[in-house]
């Protein structure tokens, strides 16, 4: 069109079809909430483990808050919400098994 203004084509290429904003940090961040939830549930799960499961409870859990405050995208979201859920389930296991005791 002549009434294209230079430099506007390619902000539209880059938003074309299959293009995708990139969340780096976001992305970690729900990342590591889940997989510190999941870790804290098998932990805390395992009567033995019961220290390393309450420590990964205690960790993952305000991550997965932070994570979620700051997230961007729904599949981010669900992420963090399954994180959060790990981590306090596994956090009320490790507790029924021992906590903190060595």
């Amino acid at each position: 069109m002549p009434q294209e203004v230079a430099g506007s084509s390619s902000k539209r290429e880059a938003a074309g079809v299959g293009a995708r904003d990139r969340h780096g940090i976001e992305d970690s961040l729900a990342g590591g909430a889940i997989t510190i939830g999941l870790v804290a549930l098998v932990l805390g799960w395992i009567p033995a483990t019961h220290f390393f499961g309450a420590l990964a409870g205690v960790i993952g859990l305000p991550l997965s808050l932070y994570s979620q405050m700051v997230s961007k995208t729904t599949g981010e979201r669900w992420l963090n919400v399954v994180g959060m859920v790990g981590s306090f389930v596994g956090f009320g296991f490790a507790l029924r098994h021992g906590g903190f005791t060595f």
